[in-house]
């Protein structure tokens, strides 16, 4: 009897064959399977991954450079809900992030409240699913955040005097992997590391599909 992963599959075959699929990041042809063309593959394989240094993060990495592939990818998954986009950007992760630090439950970095109305879904947490599903490690959705400023366009400055305001809706875990699609300046990280500590975490790294 065929899998139902395979039942699944035929219908996207089928569509195929009416309109060859395209990629999720350059509308190129590509195969059914695959979300992305083999030239923005290759560019997101090439873009070498990098730590970074957040105030109250244990540690910080991300995948790639938020530029090119990477930043049409991040592009097509925020705004033309390309949701399928997210399990490449945590595939990146899995397949490249130190070992250490996908070690404790994942926590997704939340959206304001006015996002995820106008999106209907939120990046990160569709990118730390994900990541979950690839490394086994539990999936743990503990914190939320309140409206204010908007991040996107502020100075530096201003944001990092200004973090947005993160609430805990659970307990959060011991050791927390928090989990973004983009880091610029750390400012969301930071009040995120600092509230799983105020809540009892004892360590706290983080993981991005791409950093500015």
């Amino acid at each position: 009897m065929p899998s139902s992963s395979l039942l699944a599959s035929v219908p996207r075959l089928a569509a195929s064959l009416v309109a060859p699929p395209r990629c999720g990041v350059c509308g190129e042809r590509c195969p059914w399977r695959d979300p992305l063309c083999a030239r923005c593959d290759s560019e997101l394989v090439r873009s070498p991954g990098a730590a970074f240094t957040v105030v109250g993060l244990d540690a910080a990495w991300a995948a790639t450079r938020y530029e090119g592939a990477a930043r049409d990818l991040v592009v097509a998954l925020k705004f033309r809900g390309r949701l399928q986009l997210a399990r490449r950007a945590a595939e990146a992760i899995a397949d490249r992030a130190p070992r250490d630090l996908l070690a404790g439950p994942v926590v997704p970095v939340p959206s304001a409240p006015w996002r995820l109305r106008v999106r209907g879904h939120d990046p990160a947490e569709e990118i730390a699913y994900a990541l979950a599903g690839l490394t086994c490690m539990p999936f743990s959705p503990v914190l939320a955040r309140s409206s204010g400023p908007r991040q996107v366009g502020r100075p530096r400055a201003a944001r990092l005097a200004d973090p947005p305001a993160i609430g805990l809706v659970d307990p959060p875990p011991r050791d927390a992997v928090l989990v973004d699609d983009v880091v610029t300046t750390g400012a969301t990280l930071g009040a995120c590391a600092r509230r799983l500590r105020r809540g009892g975490a004892k360590r706290v790294v983080a993981v991005t599909f791409a950093r500015a």
